[in-house]
């Protein structure tokens, strides 16, 4: 009986030791990453709120964009983005309020801080690159805030001022393509009320189809026989919404519109 206490303690020692060295081996890993966010949001899931100061420095920089999005009725708004960058340990932080599809948008910060670093030939290893999203409705991101992202990242590291007369909707690729959203017309109603005059989207994104119901009746002997059909109809965002709306490729394409004296 004693040896068999003796050999439980023994696999239980063996075990524990075992257990701790993945875990110092994992923590190690992991805390090697230069990729981390700091997640403070509400409303669309309980989390621990993580609250990060950020010293004051000379060296830090920031810019803002104005982003046009969706509710989760379909309704079109407007969303302020902010990033801020400070000197730090290559640390990437998202402060989001009130923002569904979190992981959609979590990719999309990744993607927007590295292809922001690519066009700008800045290393990011040395600073720490805070993101602020704030909305007063439940704003459905998803990756259509992508190049946005990427944008005002752009503008922040090169201390450059974007035209607020100008707005962009589009995922980001990690070639620093712009790829395909949805909602475009519901965004281009919201861009304008919020004072843009040029709305970017991606290639093929300026016009869309729209489908109206049609009743069709047709008579079979003494029956009449009734039925309902939708109708596409193509229609042009810019036209429709009174906004100019032009289609861009890349975000260096987009930049030129954002960098451009309004």
């Amino acid at each position: 009986m004693r040896r068999e206490s003796r050999r439980y303690r023994g696999v239980k020692t063996t075990t524990l030791i075992v257990l701790m060295a993945i875990a110092y081996f994992l923590g190690y890993y992991i805390g090697g990453m230069n990729e981390v966010i700091i997640i403070n949001y509400n409303q669309t899931r309980p989390a621990n709120v993580v609250t990060y100061v950020p010293y004051i420095s000379e060296n830090a920089s920031s810019s803002s964009i104005v982003v046009p999005a969706v509710d989760e009725e379909g309704e079109g708004l407007t969303t302020v983005l902010s990033v801020q960058i400070v000197p730090g340990s290559g640390k990437i932080l998202a402060n989001i309020d009130r923002l569904l599809f979190w992981t959609d948008t979590q990719n999309s910060i990744r993607t927007s801080t590295k292809v922001a670093s690519n066009i700008t030939g800045i290393n990011l290893s040395d600073y720490d690159v805070i993101y602020t999203i704030e909305t007063e409705a439940t704003a459905v991101e998803g990756p259509s805030a992508g190049a946005a992202l990427t944008i005002a990242t752009i503008a922040a590291l090169k201390k450059e001022k974007l035209n607020p007369e100008v707005m962009i909707t589009g995922a980001i690729n990690h070639d620093g393509t712009i790829g395909p959203v949805g909602e475009i017309l519901p965004k281009a109603k919201a861009a304008k009320e919020a004072g843009a005059k040029i709305l970017l989207v991606p290639l093929l994104h300026s016009k869309e189809v729209t489908y109206k119901t049609k009743k069709y009746c047709e008579q079979i002997g003494i029956s009449q026989i009734c039925t309902t059909e939708n109708i596409p109809t193509e229609v042009s965002i810019s036209e429709e919404v009174g906004i100019e709306v032009a289609e861009v490729r890349t975000i260096e394409d987009a930049m030129d519109y954002f960098l451009a004296e309004g």
